[in-house]
């Protein structure tokens, strides 16, 4: 699932082709951009160290490295995918709502049964890569994008 929002458009991947994030290279040229990216995306949906740490996949140390700016490493593939699929959740959102609406709703409880009684982040948290790549679907669908 490639993510153009941090993407310089230079990647090994051609035209058509799957953004996989697996090559050292690849992942070395998006950190640094999917970094920032992420934690404007966690200061706007408010979200704790720990929510911050569970949605990228690393523990509340690397967290508070990463969130001071001293972190110098490539992100993984599996943190790439995590950062690729909030972005697309939170791109998704601020299509589909004009106002405020767009940093509340993963904090909502949603009945829904993707999310069971929780707020997305929880969901997103608890399911790991598989739903947070089905909540992106969801907010695609709803906005009419699927």
């Amino acid at each position: 699932m490639t993510d153009h929002a941090f993407s310089d458009g230079g990647g090994s991947a051609g035209p058509g082709e799957l953004q996989t994030f697996a090559g050292e290279a690849d992942r070395e040229r998006l950190s640094g951009a999917a970094v920032r990216a992420y934690r404007a995306l966690a200061e706007r949906w408010g979200l704790s160290n720990g929510e911050a740490a569970a949605l990228l996949g690393v523990s509340a140390s690397t967290w508070d490295r990463i969130k001071r700016g001293t972190w110098d490493q490539a992100l993984s593939q599996d943190q790439l995918t995590r950062v690729s699929a909030v972005v697309g959740v939170f791109k998704g959102l601020s299509l589909l709502f004009a106002d405020g609406a767009a940093d509340r709703w993963p904090r909502l409880s949603n009945t829904g049964p993707l999310f069971e009684r929780r707020t997305p982040i929880e969901a997103m948290i608890a399911g790991g890569i598989p739903r947070m790549i089905e909540v992106r679907r969801y907010v695609d669908a709803v906005r009419g994008g699927l």
